[in-house]
Formats: structure tokens, sequence, C-alpha cells
């Protein structure tokens, strides 16, 4: 199913006031399949009429990308982080469901403490696991940015523990690690036995761990990320699933560069799908 999505928070920000209204007019607009919708902390108080308003609409939305804030809770590992963000959780499920999601992407770690106490995070990953499954959900762990080891031995760590395993594959992270090219080796053919359920699409433009460029969340071909090749390795490893685009469209005044989303739209299903967008 070669699917390219874009994410909601590509368009949704606080520079238009996480205003997910916006959506309804935006959306016709985008060339991409889907959406992948971007649950934000701020939308917890009312967080049954945002996903009304949102299910109203009438978008296929097959993936949620959980509140990244659930993950630094976990990692922070103060008293009551785990059973908020476990309780957070749950209505990242509860939002999934009322979309019509079927994949979830975590965060499992992050924040100042990243993965400096990985066991912990590991421990909440069953827990979590399980909420999602009771929904009905696929939960996958993305390849978020370390400060203590690196995203791919946090992969191989849980897939030891747990062979059923999914995960989000972040371009952009895994070229910060230095790891882009080499989960396409033979030593990571394993990822793509299954394991690699979605993949994010962003460019870079830093080095190895340059933490000032992670900020940027750029178009392909505004970075150093070699697209082309990219979608070789792809084919390559039998790549058959969901791709979300997640690079940053909202210009000063909140409004969207539409033409710009929609060549990096148009690009991405080239490089993924060999042809153009039906609409």
């Amino acid at each position: 199913m070669r699917k390219i999505l874009c994410s909601t928070g590509a368009l949704i920000t606080r520079k238009n006031n996480r205003d997910h209204r916006l959506l309804r007019e935006m959306a016709p607009r985008i060339p991409c399949d889907g959406f992948e919708f971007l649950m934000y902390d701020s939308w917890y108080p009312a967080w049954e009429q945002v996903a009304e308003d949102v299910a109203r609409m009438g978008l296929w939305i097959p993936v949620l990308h959980a509140d990244k804030g659930i993950g630094e809770m976990i990692s922070r590992g103060e008293d009551g982080d785990n059973e908020l963000a476990q309780e957070l959780f749950e209505i990242n499920c509860k939002m999934a469901q009322r979309l019509g999601a079927e994949k979830l992407v975590l965060h499992l770690w992050g924040g100042p403490a990243s993965d400096s106490h990985i066991e912990d995070n590991i421990q909440q990953y069953f827990l979590l696991k399980n909420t999602a499954r009771r929904h009905g959900l696929l939960l996958t762990v993305e390849n978020v940015v370390c400060n203590r080891e690196n995203p791919l031995a946090h992969w191989k760590r849980l897939a030891e523990e747990d062979p059923d395993v999914a995960f989000t594959l972040d371009v952009r992270f895994a070229r910060f690690h230095g790891q882009l090219d080499l989960v396409f080796t033979d030593e990571y053919r394993w990822l793509w036995e299954g394991a690699v359920q979605h993949v994010h699409l962003s460019d870079y433009c830093g080095g190895l761990m340059e933490w000032d460029k992670l900020k940027y969340c750029l178009h392909p071909g505004e970075g150093n990320i070699n697209y082309e090749q990219l979608g070789a390795d792809l084919h390559r490893v039998n790549y058959d699933n969901t791709i979300t685009l997640e690079s940053t469209s909202v210009l000063p005044d909140g409004s969207i560069d539409f033409a710009k989303l929609g060549n990096s739209l148009e690009r991405a299903r080239w490089i993924y799908c060999g042809k153009a967008s039906s609409k």
C-alpha cells in the first residue's frame, strides 16, 4: 500500500493558533492520499470536540502521531509521570479511533532526559502497546534522536524484548545520527521484513549530531539527504507501506505555502511510487 500522507503538523502550528478547523479548507488543495494527524497537548481539554470536528471532514487519516510529550514524561520519570503518560496515551488512542486511524506513531523517549534511562522507557512501552491493542491500533516506535546512545541500538533492544515490535523510520533523525545508510544494509535487513511499518520524510542540513540544525524540518532538496538514493533503497528492500511528508509549510503569517508543499508531495510520490498524483 504505497500511500503518500501529509502531516497535519506541517499545516497546523502555533502560527495559526493550532486551529484544527483550518484542515477543512486546506485539505482539497493538498495532493496527498491522506493525512497523519499530529496530536497537540493543548487539545486535551477539548479533545472530543477536536476529534468530532476533524472526523466530520471525511478525511482519510490512517495514522495518528501521539503527543510528543508522552515520551518526555516517561524519560523524565518524576512522581506521577508514568501514570499521566498512560492516561494521556489512552486519550490519544481514543482520538485515533474516532478519526479512523490504524497506526500510532510514538516518541518513546524525548526531552532533556532522552534515553538516559532507556530500560524504564522500554518497560512503559509494553503498557502502551497493550493500550493501543485494546483500541485496535498498531503502535509504532519512532527512531527519536538520543543524547546518550542511538536510536538503532534501542530498536534492536526493543526487538529482542518484543519480536512483534513495529517502527516508524524518520529519515531526518536517521541522517542526524548517521544511520540513514545503515538501516538499508544487510545487518538491518530484518527491519524491512515487517518491522518498519511507516516512514517520515523531511530533509536535514547538518552533519553528525548537529543539534542546532535539527530544529529545521526542511523540504526534500533543502538539505543533504539524497532522496533519489532513498527511493532506490526503499524499492530495493520492497517497502510497501505509508510515507508521511512532515516538512514545515506554514508561513510567518500562519498561511500555507501550498505550491511548495505540493511540489514536495509530488516529488515524494515520484520517488516512492513512480507516478504523479491523480488530483
